[in-house]
Order: C-alpha cells, then sequence, then structure tokens
C-alpha cells in the first residue's frame, strides 16, 4: 500500500474547491499518465451530484452477491474489513469492485452501511456493482458512486481487502488519491497533487479570456486564433 506522501487539510481544502474536469486538465499538463487513463469510464455514475466534489484515500476490497459466501459472514458484523478501512488514512473513499457477472444483483451498501462508513471518517463510496436506500444515505452526506441501483443486498459479502481494484475500467490501488463529483471519478497522482490548484487556476483564467473573447464585439475566427495563441 502507497500511503505517502500524504496532503494536509489545506491541500485537500484546495482540491475540494476544483471541480474534477478541471483537475483532469490540470493533470494533463504534467504528462505523467497517457490521457485516455486515470479516470472511471461512463459505466460509474455520481449519484448525488448536488454534492460538492469528494476528496479522499481509497480503502479498497472485493464484493460478491450472487452466491452466499462460501464460509464466514455475509455483510453485517466485518470487523476485519472496518480495521482496514481505518488503515487507510482520513478522509476516505471505500472503493469496491463487483465479482459477479453482471455486477449488481445486490447492494452492500445502504443506510446503515453507510452510517457505519462515516462514523470511520469516509466520505465516499465507490463500486461499479449497486447501492441502495439512496434518500437517506444523502442525508447522511456519503457520495456515492456506483453501476447501478438495487433493491436487495442479495448475498452481498465483501472479500480480499486492501487488493489493487478496477472500477468502471479505473485501476484503483489502496491508499491511492481519489477525486470525483458530477462529472466522474478520477485518480490524482500524489507526486504532483499539491501543484494542481496553481496550475488550475492559470488554466481557468485562460479559458476564461477566451469565453470573454467569444461573447465580445472584437470576436472573429482570426482574433480569436491569435488569441489562442498567445495564451498556448
Amino acid at each position: 500500500m502507497d500511503l505517502s506522501p500524504f496532503m494536509d487539510e489545506g491541500e485537500l481544502e484546495a482540491l475540494r474547491r476544483l471541480d474534477t474536469c478541471t483537475v483532469s486538465n490540470a493533470i494533463e499538463t504534467f504528462e505523467v499518465r497517457l490521457r485516455n487513463t486515470g479516470f472511471a469510464d461512463s459505466r460509474i455514475h455520481c449519484m448525488f451530484e448536488d454534492f460538492p466534489p469528494m476528496v479522499g484515500y481509497a480503502a479498497t476490497a472485493r464484493l460478491r452477491s450472487v452466491e452466499p459466501p462460501m464460509v464466514g459472514r455475509i455483510y453485517r458484523d466485518r470487523t476485519d474489513w472496518w480495521n482496514s478501512i481505518l488503515a487507510v488514512p482520513s478522509p476516505r473513499i471505500v472503493v469496491l469492485e463487483d465479482l459477479d457477472k453482471p455486477p449488481g444483483v445486490g447492494a452492500l451498501l445502504g443506510d446503515m452501511h453507510a452510517a457505519i462508513l462515516r462514523a470511520l471518517g469516509c466520505v465516499g463510496y465507490v463500486t461499479d456493482g449497486a447501492v441502495r436506500e439512496l434518500p437517506r444515505v444523502h442525508n447522511l452526506s456519503l457520495q456515492l458512486f456506483a453501476g447501478s441501483v438495487a433493491v436487495s443486498h442479495a448475498y452481498a459479502h465483501i472479500f480480499d481487502f486492501g487488493s489493487t481494484v478496477k472500477i468502471g475500467g479505473l485501476d484503483v490501488h489502496p491508499g491511492d488519491l481519489l477525486h470525483g463529483d458530477r462529472h466522474g471519478l478520477l485518480t490524482v497522482p500524489k507526486q504532483i497533487a499539491g501543484k494542481i490548484p496553481a496550475v488550475a487556476a492559470r488554466i481557468q483564467n485562460a479559458e476564461q479570456k477566451v469565453i470573454d473573447f467569444c461573447g465580445s464585439k472584437e470576436f472573429s475566427v482570426e482574433n480569436l486564433r491569435h488569441l489562442i495563441k498567445q495564451l498556448n
């Protein structure tokens, strides 16, 4: 588990003030990964679009719900899982890969588990499977990203804590820094995370100049070309 370096609360708050598209734009300028990687695809949906951006560190595990566990418990008393979540620094985001084909037959998380996760310092829950009891989870202020919504737990049970998981095409490692909002979910490379707000501000300033120019009387294709050239 890569648990370093971590950001202080001021740095985390600076990331929370940015939408995920802006964070993605800033990451691209550092050329630390390919532009078609580092984010979950459209199979993963933000459940609460009215919530502010979510920022936190990934606590990973795997999930099944079609069949009962071969040994042990289903979903209620999981002290071992809870302790594995606490091994990740806060703020925490639980990330569960659903291994059923197709995923989402049953949902592990409802209002009870949401309350437990909030008590464990979690700000979000991510799965390519299902979630349930959305209004009550919303009231608990836990952000959800999921592939679907389900009515039942079915045989939901978790296993393989602290492993690398894949959610909507995105590889998530324990301790990864995640950023998500209504636009989607991405990982933030820790080595550049503290530099992102300043770079994002420069990008937003340049984009606003183009937006303002497009609404001005000076607009023409030729003048737009000159402005874009100046900003690049």
